[in-house]
């Protein structure tokens, strides 16, 4: 078509739109801003899931760092596959995981900022204007041809292409309409969507350098992909490039999964006369499956791919930053290594350190960065952390926490803090179960093993320990107690026991073993001395004296 048709073409599909120039005014450079801006864009067809919190501690790091804006844009573009409220979930969960975005959506409808609408389905007007002006260039053209329902359908017609040709058609037929064709087709009411109109070759490389994945050799993009649906409603590719533009997006940080379906982002921005942006794509966060393979996180397969999930079991949210903390940068462990008590946000990230290697979802190492995370915690700021999360997640609980504040804090105080803190939980979702023996009601299963230790003569000792027990005064008192009283009937010390075990009932570990059993129901636990206590004088008597019953059956 001639210049003027083009124009005239624009002019029929995309009535009474402005001009970019007005847009590229209206949303003026970002000169205030120092650093990177960026951002994370989300669809609402569902949770948001742990890759998109993985990107996000990166755009919020890479915004920190340098100064810079992290905002969240809304690419509610896919009204068929649209939950509701999950757009605003999405920013909740953003904000819980202290990843808040400096601007854009706000979840509610609500916004802040001035390079707004940062819902894409707000801002249609604006990218009508920039599909007149693709066409008014010659750069796009209306497609009539009808739109494939379903995944099959399109396989079928790349078979049926592949069979007719033995290659897939790059070129879309529609682009050699007439004007006159293309004016027929729009005056039978013809349902169209815009094409780019290609002018890459696929047989061209170019050198393009990805901020993570280093300089590669890139084909031009050479199909004619759909850049506005029928429906009116752009692609992400098309509004990829017409937002990050008017937002003033300086790099473009996604995941590898976008990598192939750069060179057509590349065309369309150079199609506008427009530089193209800084890219980075990470790697994506996999696991192995049963049999050893790695695969990407599904939302169909894997509970965990919901942020929520976190929640509900109660991980602190540091645990989970730190953790996805080391899949991006290799060197953050020795760094916490070294500064044990600084906050992550001092670790020096640097988004060129991120690998380029998919990472594998290590629940083993998250739980040991919680368990560390946890035992840092005062017994206080810990009963609070607890309460808080029962409140959201477990309500049935609530009652239970407040009215048993003072045991859960002073069990939770033993042995924390120190050079040494013990290290036995790992989420807030298992602590009334993990000390449930300061709790009211408590009932005890009692399932073990004597082993080699004298049934009877554990019976006489727990006998005479319930009959005499009387609370020491520390904890050195309380178990020179217990051991005088296991010597008298044969609980000997360990190097005893060792050298002739099937001589004694045990050692004076089992006897303080059984005493554990009897208050908590465990083999281990923190220190008996203080649980003991914390249970009280009465109560102890009572579980011995249980736990003799059932040795009596």
């Amino acid at each position: 078509m001639t210049e003027k048709e083009c124009i005239e073409l624009a002019d029929l599909l995309y009535p009474n739109v402005k001009n970019i120039d007005y847009y590229l005014k209206k949303y003026k450079p970002r000169d205030n801003v120092l650093g990177e801006v960026t951002r994370l864009g989300p669809s609402p067809t569902g949770y948001l899931h742990i890759g998109q919190l993985y990107q996000s501690l990166v755009h919020r790091s890479l915004a920190d760092k340098t100064n810079g804006i992290f905002y969240l844009r809304l690419e509610d573009t896919d009204g068929k596959r649209e939950i509701d409220n999950a757009g605003t979930i999405a920013y909740e969960m953003l904000k819980y995981y202290n990843l808040t975005p400096d601007e854009g959506y706000r979840g509610k409808d609500e916004e802040l900022g001035d390079y707004g609408p940062y819902m894409q389905s707000n801002r249609t007007e604006i990218y009508h204007s920039f599909a007149h002006e693709l066409v008014k260039r010659g750069k796009a053209f209306p497609c009539f041809c009808k739109a494939a329902k379903d995944k099959e359908e399109i396989e079928k017609r790349r078979d049926e292409e592949l069979e007719q040709t033995s290659e897939l058609k790059l070129h879309d037929p529609c682009r050699n309409l007439t004007l006159n064709e293309i004016k027929e087709k729009l005056k039978n009411n013809l349902p169209f969507a815009l094409r780019l109109r290609s002018m890459g070759d696929s047989n061209c490389t170019h050198k393009f350098n990805d901020i993570i994945k280093g300089e590669k050799d890139l084909r031009e993009n050479s199909r004619d992909d759909v850049l506005i649906k029928s429906n009116g409603v752009p692609v992400y590719a098309f509004a990829h490039v017409v937002d990050d533009t008017l937002m003033r997006t300086t790099i473009i940080v996604r995941g590898q999964e976008w990598y192939q379906s750069l060179p057509v982002h590349i065309e369309i921005s150079k199609a506008f006369g427009f530089e193209p942006f800084r890219y980075a794509h990470t790697p994506n966060i996999c696991i192995l499956d049963e049999n050893g393979n790695k695969r990407k996180i599904s939302k169909r397969k894997d509970a965990f791919a919901d942020v929520r999930f976190f929640m509900k079991r109660g991980y602190p949210i540091n645990a989970i930053l730190e953790y996805l903390m080391t899949l991006l940068n290799s060197d953050f462990e020795l760094w916490r290594k070294n500064n044990p008590d600084k906050s992550y946000k001092e670790f020096p990230f640097e988004i060129k350190k991120i690998g380029v290697t998919n990472p594998i979802f290590d629940f083993l190492k998250l739980n040991d960065i919680s368990k560390t995370i946890i035992s840092k915690f005062s017994a206080e700021e810990l009963y609070i952390n607890l309460l808080a999360w029962a409140t959201d997640w477990n309500k049935e609980s609530v009652d239970i926490i407040e009215d048993n504040k003072k045991n859960l804090i002073d069990v939770l105080s033993i042995n924390r803090g120190g050079e040494r803190p013990r290290k036995d939980i790992t989420v807030y979702s298992e602590i009334l179960e993990l000390y449930n023996y300061v709790l009211p009601n408590f009932k005890p299963k009692y399932q073990f093993d004597l082993g080699l230790v004298n049934k009877q003569k554990l019976i006489e000792f727990l006998i005479d320990y319930k009959d005499n027990y009387i609370e020491a005064v520390d904890n050195q008192t309380w178990f020179e107690n217990l051991k005088n009283l296991a010597s008298k009937y044969g609980f000997v010390d360990n190097k005893t026991y060792k050298q002739n075990p099937n001589d004694y009932s045990g050692n004076v570990a089992d006897a303080s073993k059984y005493v554990r059993l009897a208050i908590t129901d465990r083999i281990e636990s923190p220190e008996l001395y203080s649980i003991m206590k914390i249970v009280g004088l009465n109560e102890c008597k009572n579980r011995i004296n249980n736990l003799i019953e059932v040795l009596k059956k």
